[in-house]
């Protein structure tokens, strides 16, 4: 069976009217994610790396805290022995 012509071009034009659809779909669904997931992506990243950076700053922070802490209770429990002697 040969297709003429005519019939290709209905085919064709078949073919289009059910892409058609498709082709606004995806226009509407990439404008979406360009104007409203993307920004919102980009803020979310940018929170999350500025809270990263705070937290590791912050854990030198607990760690020299820490160290301070725990020469603070061997002074005050040499101290207090001393107290302790002295009364």
């Amino acid at each position: 069976m040969a297709l003429t012509k005519e019939d290709l071009a209905a085919i064709s034009n078949l073919v289009q009217e059910q892409i058609e659809p498709l082709r606004k779909e995806v226009r509407k669904t990439s404008l979406l994610l360009e104007n409203d997931v993307l920004p919102r992506l980009q803020n979310i990243e940018s929170c999350y790396i500025t809270t990263y950076r705070r937290y590791v700053k912050g854990i030198g922070q607990i760690e020299t805290m820490q160290t301070d802490i725990d020469v603070l209770k061997d002074v005050v429990a040499e101290h207090s022995e001393l107290l302790k002697k002295f009364s």
